[in-house]
């Protein structure tokens, strides 16, 4: 059965049907643009009760920068498992480089998740991600991932 084609913006349920994550780590919450083979963006709103706060300065609590990473990672793999092609395939975050940690997010925050596309292959390709607060950077890198063939029944 073919996969049915994706109406932005993708809203969580729609987002369900494309990735296998589930909560508490499923960190993308809305895609609002989706350009195949090229950019995806979308969004993590950052609430008070989310399990995985760390204090940080003054006591206040921030977001860890490795799940600020993962919701990157997470809306790139959007982006490659959005195609019909790629459904039902499994994707493997292999590696991030040049990572930049700008600034802490905290609750109340809504992040905007870029990944561009930097290098595609048929089972492996790289992304370069930024995450945005209010218009500032606060996370960026590239990060490389490899297609994997869906699991057989």
């Amino acid at each position: 059965m073919p996969a049915e084609p994706l109406r932005l913006p993708l809203e969580i349920e729609d987002i369900k049907k494309v990735l296998p994550h589930r909560y508490p780590f499923l960190l993308v919450d809305r895609i609002l643009e989706m350009e195949e083979d090229r950019r995806v963006l979308g969004v993590k709103n950052v609430s008070a009760n989310e399990r995985y706060f760390i204090a940080g300065p003054g006591g206040r609590p921030v977001l860890p920068a490795s799940i600020l990473t993962e919701a990157m990672a997470q809306a790139g793999a959007v982006l490659i498992l959005a195609k019909p092609e790629n459904r039902a395939r499994l994707i493997y975050f292999m590696g991030i480089d040049r990572v930049r940690y700008r600034r802490p997010v905290s609750a109340g925050d809504t992040v905007l998740l870029e990944g561009t596309v930097v290098r595609l292959r048929a089972r492996m390709g790289s992304l370069r991600g930024v995450a945005r607060v209010d218009g500032h950077v606060v996370c960026e890198g590239q990060m490389t991932f490899a297609l994997g063939d869906p699991p057989s029944a």
